[in-house]
């Protein structure tokens, strides 16, 4: 397969190819194919720039493709290697929701400007809470406990615009799924319309750290927009017979519902709970994303009827005139 491409692109580019297969047939490129090319930028020494495909990287030296030719550099000469792919923050479709892929750390300020359209407000009419958007056709996903028996709901987003924050707010919500056991619940704003709705991804399956920093986004009391920092504390605390983050990221009523991001800006958590109580601080958990995604996986499963009595919500008759 390498040797038709190579004899293609002879015809176009034939020094460049000649280069190429000199390499290949003297045994420097045996670990090379052609889709393992990724762009990257190389600074030398010498205070030079090089930009082009890497063909291959060893502890002695570094090939690369600059389009018309291929170099050979001595990692002596090399400063520092920067890997350019325009596709290196990427994310795996699920379908309901996007699992983030090679996303880089950065700042919790960074973070915020990438990802706080996507925390919204979510109002029923006896309370509020918080929850994010995970498709931008109006997923959402929540606790349980924020829309217990609750249908009247109401979703605010906050959109950033040149002169301010714009409150949208959404009236027609379809409650889609709910697992009362694991507090969680899927919404789906009705009438999106003409608005973008900008989604956050889950994190890959990697171990969540203790120590590691993590915030949120949310609506604690109201207060719509407040950040809030901390660490993972344990990320596996055992509470009646489940399993939670636990981290110092300060949680209030109105929190509940909302993502816990790591600095990748990649949803950790469902911040879902606190306990309280005099001389007791800092005690704070989160459902882990994990569970969140086996629970939107089998969204069918858990889909709410309104005519079953199992799916949490209870409906008294009219009384009677007489």
């Amino acid at each position: 397969m390498y040797f038709k491409k190579a004899l293609f692109n002879c015809t176009l580019y034939s020094f460049r190819c000649f280069l190429l297969l000199s390499l290949l047939l003297s045994g420097v490129l045996t670990s090379f194919t052609a889709t393992a090319l990724e762009r990257v930028s190389v600074n030398l020494t010498g205070g030079a720039v090089i930009t082009g495909e890497l063909i291959q990287k060893k502890s002695e030296r570094l090939i690369i493709d600059v389009g018309y030719t291929i170099l050979t550099i001595p990692m002596n000469e090399v400063n520092k290697l920067q890997y350019n792919n325009a596709k290196q923050i990427s994310s795996i479709d699920k379908g309901l929701y996007t699992i983030a892929k090679n996303q880089q750390e950065s700042s919790i300020e960074e973070n915020i400007k990438n990802n706080a359209e996507s925390v919204i407000r979510v109002r029923t009419p006896v309370g509020l809470g918080s929850g994010f958007i995970i498709h931008p056709d109006g997923y959402v996903v929540t606790n349980y406990h924020v829309i217990d028996q609750e249908t009247q709901l109401t979703i605010t987003l906050f959109k950033k615009e040149a002169k301010g924050i714009h409150k949208i707010i959404f009236n027609n919500i379809r409650i889609v799924a709910l697992d009362p056991y694991a507090d969680l619940a899927l919404l789906k704003i009705e009438d999106v319309g003409q608005h973008k709705l900008k989604a956050v991804s889950f994190s890959a399956e990697k171990k969540t750290a203790q120590g590691q920093t993590v915030y949120s986004i949310g609506s604690p009391l109201g207060l719509d927009r407040t950040v809030s920092q901390g660490i993972v504390s344990m990320p596996n605390r055992q509470i009646d017979g489940q399993l939670y983050i636990q981290s110092t990221v300060q949680t209030n009523p109105g929190n509940s519902g909302g993502p816990l991001f790591n600095l990748s800006g990649e949803v950790i958590g469902v911040i879902n709970m606190k306990i309280s109580s005099v001389g007791i601080e800092g005690l704070n958990f989160a459902i882990p994303g994990i569970k969140a995604k086996y629970f939107l996986d089998n969204a069918d499963a858990y889909a709410f009827d309104v005519r079953n009595p199992n799916a949490g919500f209870r409906y008294f008759s009219m009384p009677e005139n007489k």
